[in-house]
């Protein structure tokens, strides 16, 4: 059986120092569930959203979180941080073994423009393997806006999406529907993991292949463990979701130029909706 069990931390957290407290919570964890294989944590977690507490890749947070997940022999998601690489700053999740390597920093592809000022978009696809189990793709918060980006690491291999999120805003229930459908319209799990109060507001939601939900949190402190199974995964996506719909299959078999997806020209419809900025009038 190819199962990896995964443990969602909500965390109520502040804008501040939080590396002492995750420390605590994730030492919980594995005492209270020692068959947890991986931890994920919300996005920004270590020092809440400002751009202030950009570190290089491997800077103190990173290492703590190495030293964690080597501490307890887990895969740590440990959401993300962000990262300088040169004149630039990125959104990055670091995917830490056992041992208590990075195995791989998935960069945020859309951050929440134009409010996530100063932060550069990633351009490259994050599916990380787990021996003996399968692969895992890694995408953050705002990313999983954008169906392009599920449906491209479905088809690097992924079978569950780890999702570290931020939400703080009452568009958290366009959230949850957009984790059924991208859990549905790619045969894959979803788990989203957002901050709790008073940060974020939390419901964090773990979503099957069937786009069924699995388990939604409440709005502070949470921890859920859950044991995703991938080989229900390869049978949903050969069979189809209670033998119905096989999305993945029409899809590869599809010979459609979808607009959305041409390169050599720009949408009219598209530019006419203007520049991407922040509202300033009413309606």
């Amino acid at each position: 059986m190819r199962k990896l069990a995964v443990a969602g931390l909500q965390l109520d957290l502040r804008a501040e120092d939080n590396l002492a407290r995750i420390a605590t919570e994730v030492a919980a964890v594995k005492r209270r569930f020692p068959w947890v294989d991986l931890v994920l944590l919300p996005e920004l977690c270590a020092y809440g959203p400002s751009l202030e507490h950009a570190e290089s890749e491997d800077g103190p947070a990173e290492r703590a979180f190495r030293h964690l997940a080597q501490l307890h022999g887990i895969w740590l998601v440990p959401g993300s941080l962000f990262q300088r690489h040169g004149d630039r700053i990125y959104n990055v999740a670091p995917v830490i073994d056992r041992s208590g390597v990075v195995v791989a920093r998935a960069r945020k592809m859309f951050p929440f423009r134009p409010y996530e000022e100063g932060v550069t978009p990633g351009d490259s696809f994050c599916v990380v393997p787990i021996e003996g189990v399968g692969r895992v793709g890694i995408s953050i918060c705002y990313d999983l806006w954008f169906p392009e980006i599920t449906r491209s690491l479905v088809c690097l291999g992924a079978e569950a999406m780890l999702v570290p999120s931020l939400t703080n805003t009452i568009d958290r229930d366009a959230e949850l529907a957009l984790a059924r459908a991208n859990a549905a319209s790619n045969q894959c799990y979803v788990v989203n993991v957002n901050t709790g109060s008073p940060l974020g507001v939390g419901k964090s939601i773990v979503c099957g292949p069937g786009g069924e939900v699995i388990h939604e949190a409440g709005s502070h402190f949470e921890v859920f463990p859950i044991e995703l199974d991938f080989d229900q995964v390869d049978h949903v996506r050969r069979r189809g979701w209670h033998g119905l719909g096989q999305p993945l299959k029409s899809f590869r078999d599809s010979t459609i130029s979808f607009p959305a997806y041409r390169r050599d020209g720009k949408s009219d419809a598209l530019e006419a909706l203007g520049p991407l900025s922040k509202p300033t009038t009413k309606g």
